[in-house]
């Protein structure tokens, strides 16, 4: 909110230099964006009478005009505008001056005649189009009449001022008002407010309720609604103090009507409505829930589609306002407008917030609405707004409030402990201390006993619900650079990981040297990509009441999508050999409590996990070097229980031949796989390979102990088998046949070769494996070596039907 400096001091006896209040305001109560006057970098502009004005001779839109600017003879300037004429005082830039954009004025001749400076618009010294009233669009700014020719014109447009740009925080929604910053400002420095408020003069022969009925539909929507009417009004320019205020503010002015709305707005913090009463359908006003595909057309000449979470103002049933957003364009006041209905509310936040997003009219209106409206001083606003209306329109306000619904103005009560207030804030403030803050804050308060205090919190703050608000409240009128600095308390144990700081860190190791890269994603995405990849079993995600975003509505429920977009994001950017991994939470949701959070690991990989050499072939990855991966990790985890690899289908995001659960004990910890290549095409990535890993699962799972083995010292012979077996016999069933009759000398089995195809009986596979045998503590003799290779030979042919080649 842009705060005017001059207008503070008319409510408050403040001696303090606007930087320095501002940079108060900052370490006080919110953010400073700017601090400005509106006559910074402007220089030698003053006022001018126009004692004549001819039309140029060599031209047919110039004029000669003779300027009196003070000085003993006028001065003759050549002006453009079409609208300057002799008798009217303007802005003139004298030769040498500095105007808007650090442009100098010089003397010249235009078409042959002399020109000794300039007549301004007021967006010629700054001004934005958005603020300037707009019956100057085409021409030059006309200053008052009893303005004195040579006088500096920044007085006369309030361009002396100094204007304060606070950057409000949603919770400080009382500090978008002249109001509540003075409420504020008097709290930092002890001062006692004198805030005028303007009482209403009402027209006894006319009442409100005979012209005008409201309803509200639906009570939440709108806790309070109501309705002043005024007579016999004459729309017209607003007074040029008025105009400032708004300008200075940030606000064009418009007319006498619509200004006095914008400027009870800026002052309480109250958004305000005025209709033209004669050209509304109805005179029975009413809130409600929009329809579906109800039109509507705002202020701004567009048309607006809206639906059933938008709230709208009718009369007799049709929409004429978007209620705390945006006004109808036909009942807008005009200079047609003889009577004026005029509207105070306060409008559901929730709702009028969404409504100005999903239509993007954000106005200073719902700026305010969303952020909270004081229940205290609807009615004041009203009439103060009704009464200004009449003194400067000419209208006359009719009797009563029309009222549909009424929040009443609640004050809160919060106990505070003395003791727990300089716990919390590490002060040794005494009672005397604390009461005298909230007395600065207008907080009234009441002494209980040596340690309790009873303060009342007013309507106005609405911000202020428990008791660590009233902390909040202390140390920043205290002052924060008052309250004492405090080393840290340091514990005398030795630092170190926890067990579970230990395995995470490990994962991340383990993954790094295996040559993938870590990777950091999104905990939020889309519904669709949360149900997506999860382990088990397939849930519904948590969604999120107000997402950023559409593509941050719903917590992941699985690593791998936010791997996938990354993986999509190096490829498209010409990066094809990608392995990254993730280590991070999931959030399953379980009924109405807080989810359940669970650290997972993930990878993804697609391309060449090695890089290309000149000595090696291009090989892209494929299932079993992921499988390698993950099977080298769960090795070195030293888990007791048999991990196991199952082979499933039921994955509809994955391959479905080449995918494979992963079991520890019987218990499901994961999967590997490739990604299904229609999920991949939806993802935009090339073939990819994935896995996933439920971290909680794995560090809950029985450990062995470090163990030492001695590496033998006797040597080791090998003994290689081809086997032909059925197409649906596995490695791991051929491997746990050999490992269950090898014997205590059996090392270790090596698949080396795998064939299928011509010169081979139908549904028949040929494996080849090198079995190793070694005595740790003696020399193996061929006997011993051939006898336990033959009981593996036996088996083999017994067990799995195995022909040996």
């Amino acid at each position: 909110m842009k705060v005017s400096y001059q207008w503070l001091k008319e409510y408050l006896e403040i001696d303090v230099e606007p930087h320095e209040l501002a940079e108060k305001i900052a370490r006080t109560s919110v953010d400073i964006n700017d601090v400005y006057s509106p006559s910074d970098g402007l220089k030698k502009i003053v006022v001018g009478d126009v004692v004549s004005c001819e039309p140029h001779p060599d031209s047919d839109h110039l004029h000669v005009c003779q300027v009196n600017v003070g000085e003993a003879e006028p001065i003759q300037i050549v002006c453009g505008a079409p609208n300057v004429q002799a008798g009217k005082k303007v802005i003139v830039a004298l030769h040498g001056a500095r105007i808007g954009d650090n442009v100098k004025i010089k003397r010249g001749k235009i078409r042959g005649q002399q020109s000794n400076g300039m007549l301004c618009a007021l967006q010629e010294l700054g001004f934005s189009d958005k603020v300037a009233p707009k019956d100057y669009d085409d021409g030059i700014y006309f200053l008052p009449d009893d303005a004195q020719p040579g006088d500096s014109v920044f007085p006369y447009l309030g361009m002396d001022d100094v204007i304060i740009d606070t950057d409000v925080t949603p919770n400080r929604g009382d500090m978008l008002s002249i109001y509540g910053n003075i409420n504020d400002i008097a709290a930092f420095y002890g001062l006692k407010p004198h805030f005028k408020e303007l009482a209403v003069k009402e027209n006894a022969d006319q009442a409100a309720s005979d012209q005008l009925t409201a309803a509200v539909a639906d009570q939440k929507i709108a806790p309070t609604y109501k309705l002043r009417v005024i007579n016999g009004v004459t729309v017209a320019d607003s007074p040029l103090w008025l105009q400032i205020k708004l300008w200075n503010s940030g606000i064009r002015p418009v007319n006498n009507v619509v200004d006095v709305t914008n400027y009870v707005l800026l002052k309480y913090g109250q958004p305000l409505h005025s209709y033209d009463y004669d050209q509304l359908p109805g005179h029975d006003f009413g809130v409600r829930h929009a329809h579906a595909e109800e039109q509507l057309t705002t202020l701004d000449g567009d048309e607006q589609t809206l639906n059933e979470n938008d709230i709208v103002v009718t009369a007799a049933d049709q929409p004429v306002a978007l209620a705390g957003t945006m006004g109808s364009q036909g009942t807008a006041v005009s200079a047609d407008t003889k009577t004026v209905a005029l509207e105070a509310a306060i409008f559901d936040p929730i709702m009028v917030r969404k409504q100005a997003r999903r239509l993007d009219l954000h106005s200073e209106a719902s700026m305010r609405f969303e952020r909270g409206i004081n229940p205290a001083t609807v009615e004041t606003a009203l009439n103060e707004a009704a009464e200004l209306i009449s003194e400067l329109a000419g209208g006359q306000v009719a009797s009563g409030i029309v009222t549909a619904n009424e929040k009443p103005a609640e004050d809160k009560q919060i106990t505070l402990s003395l003791a727990k207030i300089n716990h919390v804030l590490g002060t040794k403030l005494s009672q005397d201390e604390v009461t005298a803050i909230f007395e600065r804050l207008a907080f009234p308060v009441k002494v209980v006993d040596a340690d309790q205090l009873t303060v009342t919190v007013p309507a106005r703050r609405w911000d202020i619900f428990v008791v660590a608000d009233l902390y909040e409240e202390i140390a920043r009128i205290y002052g924060y650079d008052n309250l004492p600095a405090t080393l840290p308390v340091m514990t005398r144990n030795h630092g170190g990981l926890s067990p579970r700081q230990k395995f995470l860190r490990a994962s991340r190791h383990e993954m790094e040297g295996m040559g993938l890269t870590q990777a950091i994603s999104y905990s939020l995405t889309t519904e669709d990509k949360a149900k997506q990849f999860q382990i088990s079993p397939l849930a519904e995600p948590m969604k999120l009441d107000f997402p950023m975003s559409s593509d941050h509505v719903a917590t992941r429920m699985s690593l791998i999508s936010g791997l996938l977009i990354d993986v999509a994001y190096n490829v498209a950017r010409n990066v094809n050999n990608v392995a990254l991994y993730e280590a991070g939470r999931v959030f399953l949701p379980k009924g109405g409590e807080r989810p359940e959070e669970q650290e997972h690991l993930a990878g993804a990989i697609t391309g060449q996990l090695l890089a290309n050499s000149w000595h090696t072939q291009d090989q892209p990855v494929d299932f079993f070097q992921v499988k390698g991966i993950v099977e080298r990790y769960l090795h070195n985890l030293g888990l007791a229980g048999t991990v196991t690899y199952r082979a499933t289908q039921d994955r509809a995001e994955m391959h479905p031949g080449r995918t494979a659960n992963i079991y520890v004990a019987d218990q499901l910890v994961g999967f590997v796989g490739q990604v299904h290549p229609q999920t991949a095409k939806a993802y935009k990535v090339p073939a990819t390979y994935v896995f996933e890993l439920n971290l909680e699962a794995l560090l809950a799972a029985d450990k062995v102990a470090n163990e030492y083995h001695p590496i033998s010292k006797y040597p080791a012979i090998t003994r290689d088998i081809a086997l032909l077996v059925d197409r649906n016999v596995t490695n791991a069933d051929v491997v746990a046949v050999i490992e269950q009759q090898g014997g205590a000398f059996l090392k270790k089995v090596h698949l080396f070769d795998v064939y299928s195809g011509l010169h081979l009986p139908k549904g028949k596979k040929s494996l080849a494996y090198t079995l190793t045998y070694q005595d740790d503590h003696d020399t193996l003799t061929e006997d011993q070596v051939n006898k336990a290779f033959d009981k593996v030979t036996r088996a083999l042919e017994t067990k799995l039907a195995a022909e040996i080649r």
